[in-house]
C-alpha cells in the first residue's frame, strides 16, 4: 500500500487554528511558508518587540497553558497578510497583521478576551526568516494517522489528529513506522526530506482542539501505553519542489 499526503496544514499564529493547503512549495533548510510566522507574546515574555528572535514555547501564548485559544479560529490569507478571527463561526477581530497597526487590533482584541490569562498586554510579533516552532530548527513535521489510531486504541476515545499540529498528515504507512525513519531519506512529491529525529510531545496534546477542553492526559498515554512521549517526526527540507495531497512518499520501502 503507498504511503502517501492525506493533509497538509500549516498553523500562522503559533497556538491558533491550522490552515489546510492543497499543495505547498518548499525550499531547502526552510518549513512551510507561513508556518508559524506570527506568535502571541504575553505580558512577561522576553521576546523584543523591536528585534524579536526565536524563543522558547514559555514566552508565547499556546494551548499548552492557555487552552481557551482553541476556541478561537482564525482565516489567514497571506497574500495580504490579514488575519479574520472567529468565535462559534462568526468573525470577532480582523487585522492586517503584517502591519503595526493591523497587530495592535489583534492585540487588543487578545487581551479582553483572555484578560488576566495573558498576563498583560499580548503582542503579536514576527521575525525575518523565523519560524516559531517549538524547536529552532526549520523542520517540516509529519504526523503518521495510523499512529494517531492506535493511540486512539490505547485513549478509547476519538483523538484529533490536529492535537499534534502537524505539517504533513500521512496514510498507508503501518503504526509507528515513522519512528524507524529516523536518518533516512525520502522523496514526496518534488521534495527531498531527510528524518531528523522523533516530535517529543508536550502538554499541548491534551487540549481538544474542537472542545478547547483538557480532556485527555496524553503523556500520561503515551507512557503508558507505549512507553515514551513521543509521536511524529520532524525531517528537514534537502531540495526544493511542491508537494500536493495526494503525493507519495517515496523511497521508504527498501
Amino acid at each position: 500500500m503507498p504511503i502517501t499526503v492525506a493533509h497538509i496544514h500549516r498553523y500562522p499564529i503559533k497556538g491558533m487554528s491550522r490552515q489546510a493547503l492543497e499543495r505547498v512549495d518548499l525550499a531547502p533548510g526552510a518549513g512551510l511558508p507561513e508556518d508559524r510566522r506570527f506568535a502571541i507574546a504575553h505580558g512577561a515574555s522576553e521576546v523584543d518587540p523591536v528585534n524579536p528572535t526565536w524563543k522558547s514555547k514559555r514566552h508565547f501564548l499556546t494551548l499548552m497553558a492557555h487552552q481557551r485559544l482553541a476556541t478561537l479560529g482564525t482565516a489567514y490569507d497571506a497574500d495580504t497578510g490579514t488575519v479574520v478571527i472567529t468565535r462559534d463561526g462568526k468573525p470577532v477581530a480582523r487585522g492586517q497583521i503584517s502591519t503595526p497597526l493591523g497587530k495592535d487590533l489583534i492585540n487588543q482584541f487578545l487581551a479582553a478576551y483572555l484578560k488576566e490569562e495573558s498576563l498583560g498586554m499580548p503582542r503579536l510579533v514576527e521575525a525575518p526568516g523565523v519560524a516559531f516552532t517549538d524547536v529552532p530548527d526549520p523542520y517540516v513535521s509529519i504526523i503518521n494517522l495510523a499512529t494517531v489510531r492506535d493511540i486512539e486504541r490505547v485513549t478509547r476515545q476519538p483523538v484529533d489528529p490536529v492535537r499534534f499540529r502537524g505539517n504533513l498528515l500521512i496514510e498507508g504507512a503501518a503504526a509507528w513506522a515513522e519512528q524507524e525513519w529516523v536518518g533516512r531519506t525520502f522523496t514526496v512529491g518534488g521534495v527531498k526530506l531527510h528524518v531528523a529525529e522523533p516530535i517529543g510531545r508536550c502538554a499541548a496534546t491534551m487540549v481538544n482542539p474542537a472542545t478547547a477542553q483538557r480532556d485527555i492526559n496524553m503523556l500520561k498515554v503515551l507512557l503508558s501505553g507505549f512507553g515514551h512521549t513521543k509521536c511524529g517526526i520532524y525531517t528537514t527540507v534537502m531540495e526544493p519542489g511542491t508537494i500536493a495531497v495526494g503525493d507519495e512518499l517515496v523511497g521508504l520501502d527498501d
